[in-house]
C-alpha cells in the first residue's frame, strides 16, 4: 500500500531542500534498491518541476562488497572521472540512503576504505562545494534495527522528523546561529571532555533542511590550530557514515589544532589508519552543534544522529569552504558528543547551553 509520506518527503526534497527550476539538470542517488519508493516520486515531482536532465543512480550493495574483495589498489584508487565529469553538469544532487547490511563495510580492511574514500574525494567536494544538494534517509528494515525499533516504530520516527514546518524551523534556528557568529572561542565541558577551540572570522552556517533531511543545527569550521584539550565522545563513530565500521570509546586529544593520541575501546586500529588517511584527517574540519530536539535518541545514523538536540559533533578532515574551512582531506568523519547529562558550552567565556539546553 502507498504511503502518502513519501510522497510529501519527496516534495520536501524538491520544492523545499534543493528548489529544483524548470531546466535543472538532476541526479537522484539511491544507496540500494530498497530506495526506489523514494527514488520514484523524487523522480516524479523532478519531472513536475521542469526539470530538463534527470540521471538516476542505484548502488547496489553487492557492488561495494565485490569492489572491496576483488579490486586491486589500483583499481580503488583510480580517480572516477567519469563521475567528475557528470558532477561539473549537475545543477541538484539528491543522495537517498536506504540500506539494507547497515554493517557492509565493517568487516574490511581499513586501508583498502581509505583507499577508496581518498580516490573520490575532488568529486564529493565538488558537488558539496558546486550544487544544491541534499541528502536524506528512507526507512528500511537493517536502519530500524540499528535504531532498536519495529519498522512502524522507525518510519513513524523518521517522517516525524522531515515533516516540520522548516521555514518556521529556519527562522528560529538563525537566533542561534547569530549569536555564535559574535564569538570568538567556543569551549566544550563535559564527562572526561574539555576542548576549546576559536571560531573567529569563520562563519557560523545555519543547517535547516537546505542539504539534509531532516536537519537541524548550526555548524561553522574552526581555526586550524586552535583546537586544544581532550575528548571522550559518547556514541559509536561510524565511518563511511552509511555502512561503516563502528570504532567505540572515541577518545582524542589535540594540541595545536592537530590530533595528537588517538584511542578506542573498539576499533582502535580502524581509527589510527583513517586518521593517517592524509594530512589533514587529523585536523578539525567542522564543529557542529545539534539543535533538533524532536531527534532525541541516537540510531547510528549521522543524518540524524549529529541533529539530536543537545550534543555537539567533531568533524575530522576536510571542512566546508563556506565556512572559511582551509581544511582539505579525504576523510570527514562526524563523531557526537552528548551534553544532556552534565555538558556545558561556553561562548566567550559566558555559559550559553547547560545540561543540553540553551540558557
Amino acid at each position: 500500500m502507498f504511503d502518502p509520506r513519501v510522497r510529501r518527503l519527496a516534495e520536501t526534497v524538491v520544492d523545499f531542500c534543493t528548489e529544483v527550476k524548470e531546466g535543472d539538470t538532476v541526479q537522484i542517488k539511491g544507496w540500494s534498491d530498497l530506495a526506489k519508493p523514494l527514488m520514484v516520486e523524487v523522480y516524479r515531482r523532478a519531472v513536475q518541476k521542469g526539470a530538463g536532465e534527470i540521471i538516476t543512480h542505484i548502488e547496489l550493495e553487492e557492488f561495494r562488497e565485490i569492489l572491496f574483495r576483488e579490486a586491486s589498489e589500483e583499481q580503488l584508487g583510480a580517480f572516477p572521472s567519469l563521475r567528475m565529469h557528470e558532477a561539473e553538469n549537475t545543477d541538484v544532487y539528491i543522495t537517498i540512503d536506504a540500506p539494507s547490511n547497515t554493517k557492509m563495510l565493517s568487516g574490511f580492511e581499513p586501508g583498502r576504505v581509505a583507499t577508496w574514500r581518498s580516490s573520490d574525494a575532488a568529486v564529493r567536494a565538488y558537488v558539496t562545494d558546486h550544487t544544491r544538494w541534499v541528502v536524506t534517509l528512507y526507512p528500511t528494515p537493517g536502519a530500524a534495527q540499528d535504531g532498536g525499533m519495529s519498522m512502524t516504530e522507525f518510519e513513524d520516527f523518521v517522517f516525524d522528523a522531515v515533516d516540520l514546518d522548516w521555514e518556521d524551523f529556519s527562522r528560529e534556528q538563525k537566533r542561534l546561529k547569530d549569536l555564535f557568529q559574535q564569538g570568538s572561542e567556543v569551549v566544550i565541558k563535559g564527562e572526561e571532555t574539555d576542548l576549546k577551540m576559536r571560531v573567529d572570522g569563520r562563519t557560523f552556517i545555519s543547517a535547516d533542511g537546505k542539504m539534509n533531511m531532516p536537519d537541524g543545527e548550526i555548524f561553522t569550521g574552526p581555526l586550524e590550530d586552535s583546537v586544544e584539550g581532550h575528548v571522550l565522545f559518547s556514541y559509536p563513530a561510524i565511518y563511511p557514515a552509511f555502512g561503516g565500521q563502528e570504532v567505540e570509546g572515541v577518545r582524542l586529544w589535540f594540541e595545536q589544532g592537530r590530533v595528537v593520541r588517538a584511542a578506542a575501546t573498539k576499533g582502535e586500529d580502524y581509527l589510527l589508519a583513517m586518521l593517517d588517511m592524509d594530512q589533514g584527517a587529523r585536523y578539525v574540519g567542522e564543529l557542529g552543534l545539534g539543535n533538533n530536539y524532536g531527534i532525541d535518541r541516537f540510531i547510528k545514523n549521522i543524518l540524524f544522529d549529529e541533529k539530536i538536540g543537545g550534543t555537539v559533533h567533531v568533524g575530522l578532515g576536510r571542512g566546508y569552504p563556506q565556512t572559511g574551512s582551509k581544511n582539505e582531506s579525504g576523510l570527514h568523519w562526524d563523531m557526537i558528543k552528548d551534553l544532556r547529562d552534565g555538558g556545558q558550552i561556553y561562548l566567550d567565556g559566558t555559559l550559553v547551553q547547560k545540561n543540553g539546553q540553551w540558557v
